[in-house]
């Protein structure tokens, strides 16, 4: 699995005009890509690492502060760009095998005690946030 993950002062994600999900205090907004090969396993990895990241202000984590995640899944993670100029997906896992483990991650959070907002899987979604710091990081497990 990996994840880019921000750390920001608010961040939210809107389908169809909508929004379906939105942080209002700082926290992270993560954005999550599964390759073929991914387990349950690594999704609970992946959210304690996630949980316990020392990247807030005073170097603390989520589990210091309470501080909320915005969770959206996001298969151009897994691009390969070495050829041409048009980006092949085929390293990214289809649907069926990568929502379930992005709500595994999500699921995993929660049980942690983490607040979740999420996006929705497979739509369009326009995502707004304010970057803190800036502060990007890229995480694989």
């Amino acid at each position: 699995m990996r994840a880019v993950v921000q750390r920001v002062s608010s961040a939210s994600v809107t389908v169809d005009g909508s929004t379906v999900g939105a942080i209002t205090s700082p926290g992270l907004l993560v954005l999550v890509g599964v390759t073929h090969t991914d387990t349950p396993a690594q999704a609970a990895k992946l959210a304690a690492k996630l949980w316990n990241l020392r990247i807030l202000d005073g170097e603390k984590s989520c589990s210091d502060t309470a501080a909320p995640l915005l969770v959206i899944s996001q298969f151009t993670l897994y691009a390969d760009t070495n050829k041409g100029r048009r980006p092949t997906w085929q390293a990214a896992a289809p649907g069926p095998i990568a929502e379930p483990l992005v709500e595994a991650v999500v699921s995993a959070l929660r049980t942690l005690g983490a607040h979740v907002e999420t996006g929705k899987f497979g739509a369009d979604m326009k995502v707004t946030l304010t970057n803190d710091g800036p502060i990007t990081l890229v995480i694989d497990v």
